[in-house]
């Protein structure tokens, strides 16, 4: 179903969308995909040498989790800009233990329409967005601008 301009009003809800748990198989995929091969993100040695405790996800990754939230909404074709601003790390679940460390790896997206605008002979709406994991910590927050038919 399309969203359409007027029926968009300054403080709806953008649907909650739900990641499934992140894990290494993930981050893996995603470097291939993008080239980023930071240590950070596969290097059990690298994390332990420099005092972590466990590999992070990529930033862009959680911003590509993001991305689709919206435009599971909002078709990409709509899409004007896209903002967001990394908040915290993200680690991967555990598959040897998986249910104690799920919720530290899904990301859950929401947003508010916080104005409704004309511009450039567009009818915008300006989104507000924050990812946080399920046990609330907050990953990545921003906003997006879409024109609506």
């Amino acid at each position: 179903m399309a969203v359409n301009y007027d029926d968009i009003e300054v403080g709806n809800k953008m649907p909650v969308y739900t990641s499934a748990p992140i894990t290494r198989t993930h981050l893996v995929r995603y470097a291939g995909a993008s080239g980023d091969f930071n240590p950070l993100h596969h290097d059990e040695t690298f994390i332990k040498m420099i005092g972590s405790k466990n590999v992070i996800a990529h930033g862009m990754l959680i911003m590509g989790i993001v991305g689709e939230a919206i435009t599971s909404w909002i078709e990409n074709k709509y899409l004007r800009r896209f903002n967001t601003r990394f908040l915290s790390m993200t680690e991967p679940a555990d598959l040897d233990d998986m249910e104690n460390t799920k919720d530290r790896a899904t990301i859950i997206v929401s947003g508010e329409v916080v104005k409704k605008y004309e511009e450039n002979g567009e009818k915008r709406i300006l989104c507000d967005i924050i990812a946080q994991d399920a046990l609330g910590s907050k990953k990545l927050s921003g906003f997006f601008i879409a024109a609506l038919p």
